[in-house]
């Protein structure tokens, strides 16, 4: 018979191998079920896969297939191998029919034609592929791990993302999508939970901690936002004049600023430094013309915030100035540190050393004063005390 072994099995090993098989059967027919209800399995089921996810689910999809198809195979073959054993008494034919179920190849997979300049005069017209019980096996357990993998990775993702993007969305139905900021975070939540679905494995881990922080980060500022909304709504007066003491910090940073730029300007050699208008006034007009229609929270809260943005150039520029001032007096200290240090040593009046220090003091007193040629000159002189002490020693 076609697919049948050699050995004819006795009545005993015929027994045992039905005991076997349904055992490993019913095994696999547990293990299928489970895996039929994995959530990486019903995410996929239900949101069709598309780009990376779609690239890795189709072999692995192709594979599930081929698991159920064989598992049909193995418990049809089964119960042909049930029935056939279920005679009363097993004579010589029934054996090898039973050995062909349980250890030949019973289960024919296909018929493909022959070309005919690959055939032999008396040979097949067909060939025919056959398989067994052991093969489908076989085939069961390496695409087992195939299915799962991909499953187990769908899942991950999506119950990472899910888990943080949760309470998030929980969140802003709580405190609305008032402001636009909230309105474009909860699009882009819908965004990422939309992509989740239909393309997890496109979101690599780097990426989906990226995002999440980034999401996590601007709704804890949306929620601040609101807060201080509804702060101001509930004591305006207080809000108003808030705003009136940063426009009076922003209207003496500026006079700092301008200050210390005009000192630059004067003493020391620099490139332009930034001008920044005086906007401290019309902010200043702009509080009073909400003042006069209250309660604007997020007016009021607009302005503050371009006051503070403008607060923040203005300290910068103010910074700047500030720090080539501060740069030349930290010269200053050094080099008069430095001649202590050559009169102490006892170099202080050898000539290339005074000649030195006459060259630093001469560009400390320069207007404009070149910082860079100054700390040159400062550390030519630093390094001629340590030359001419050293020798002295």
């Amino acid at each position: 018979m076609q697919g049948n072994p050699g050995h004819i099995l006795s009545v005993a090993e015929i027994d045992r191998d039905i005991a076997e098989r349904a055992r490993e059967i019913e095994i696999i027919a547990a293990t299928l079920v489970e895996l039929d209800k994995h959530p990486g399995l019903v995410l996929l089921r239900r949101f069709p896969p598309t780009g990376v996810t779609e690239q890795r689910w189709a072999p692995a999809r192709a594979a599930l297939e081929l698991m159920w198809e064989d598992f049909g195979r193995l418990t049809a073959v089964l119960d042909q191998a049930r029935t056939a054993r279920a005679r009363r008494r097993l004579d010589a034919f029934d054996r090898e029919e039973l050995t062909r179920l349980l250890r030949g190849q019973p289960v024919e997979l296909a018929r493909t034609m022959i070309p005919m300049s690959q055939r032999s005069l008396g040979g097949p017209r067909e060939q025919v592929e056959l398989i067994g019980i052991a093969e489908m096996l076989d085939r069961m357990r390496a695409a087992f791990p195939v299915v799962v993998r991909v499953l187990e990775a769908v899942e991950a993702v999506n119950g990472r993302v899910m888990t943080e993007v949760a309470p998030l969305r929980a969140e802003l139905d709580r405190i609305g999508t008032s402001l636009p900021q909230l309105r474009a975070l909860a699009t882009e939540i819908d965004e990422l939970s939309v992509q989740v679905a239909t393309d997890p494995l496109a979101l690599g881990p780097e990426v989906v901690e990226r995002k999440l922080t980034e999401l996590s980060r601007r709704m804890r500022e949306a929620a601040a936002v609101l807060a201080d909304l509804r702060a101001m709504a509930a004591d305006w007066d207080t809000a108003v004049e808030r705003m009136r003491t940063l426009i009076d910090v922003l209207r003496k940073t500026y006079a700092r600023a301008d200050h210390a730029r005009a000192e630059v300007e004067t003493i020391i050699l620099a490139a332009p430094l930034p001008r920044q208008p005086d906007e401290s006034a019309v902010y200043s007009a702009e509080l009073t013309a909400l003042e006069a229609n209250p309660p604007a929270p997020a007016a009021l809260w607009e302005l503050r915030r371009r006051i503070a943005a403008t607060l923040d150039a203005a300290a910068r520029n103010e910074q700047l100035a500030q720090g080539l001032l501060d740069r030349r007096l930290e010269l200053k200290g050094r080099f008069s540190s430095y001649r202590a240090k050559a009169a102490r040593l006892g170099v202080s009046e050898e000539q290339d050393v005074l000649a030195s220090s006459r060259i630093a003091a001469g560009l400390l007193a320069r207007r404009p004063c070149d910082l860079a040629a100054v700390t040159r000159a400062i550390t030519d002189y630093r390094q001629l005390i340590a030359q001419k002490s050293g020798r002295r020693s």
